[in-house]
């Protein structure tokens, strides 16, 4: 898993989850770090060099300017890698998982709209995305070597060919 450790409320909101799943799986993490791109570089270096099955990148915004750095970098170390953000995706990463960001900006909106009707901001339920999209990349999956089974396929909210 790479995070972002000058992220602090999102790298421990993600470990948390993260070790919670791995330890029901019986899976092995190991944690990369990175806050700048050369350090990003260096974190799939190692991957490469450790030969690891997969990469989870954790949900920052540094990384979420970098779709193309990441998915190269992925590429050239092929090593599958998730995402929290479709736009990793289409730009050839091989999945994601994350909140469907559209729908998120609808809910800003809503909000929005309320207070300038005169609604207390603090009088409006705290509101949480309920929405989240799946989406997978048979090419690069092909690339990568690694046949996408149709019961996953159908999961997906969109698979990109």
């Amino acid at each position: 898993m790479l995070v972002n450790p000058a992220n602090a409320w999102a790298t421990e909101a993600a470990l948390r989850e993260i070790r919670e799943a791995a330890s029901a799986l019986r899976l092995q993490i190991a944690l990369l770090k990175a806050s700048t791109s050369p350090e990003i570089e260096a974190a799939f270096a190692t991957l490469g060099r450790d030969r690891a099955d997969a990469l989870l990148v954790a949900p920052d915004s540094f990384f979420a300017g970098r779709p193309v750095q990441f998915v190269t970098l992925a590429a050239h170390h092929r090593i599958p890698a998730a995402y929290t953000q479709r736009e990793f995706v289409e730009a050839g990463g091989l999945m994601s998982y994350g909140t469907d960001i559209p729908d998120m900006y609808r809910q800003v909106g809503v909000y929005t709209s309320q207070i300038l009707k005169g609604v207390k901001p603090a009088d409006l339920p705290v509101a949480q995305s309920t929405k989240f999209e799946f989406v997978i990349n048979l090419q690069t999956a092909r690339a990568l070597g690694i046949e996408v089974p149709s019961s996953i396929q159908l999961l997906a909210d969109e698979v990109i060919e």
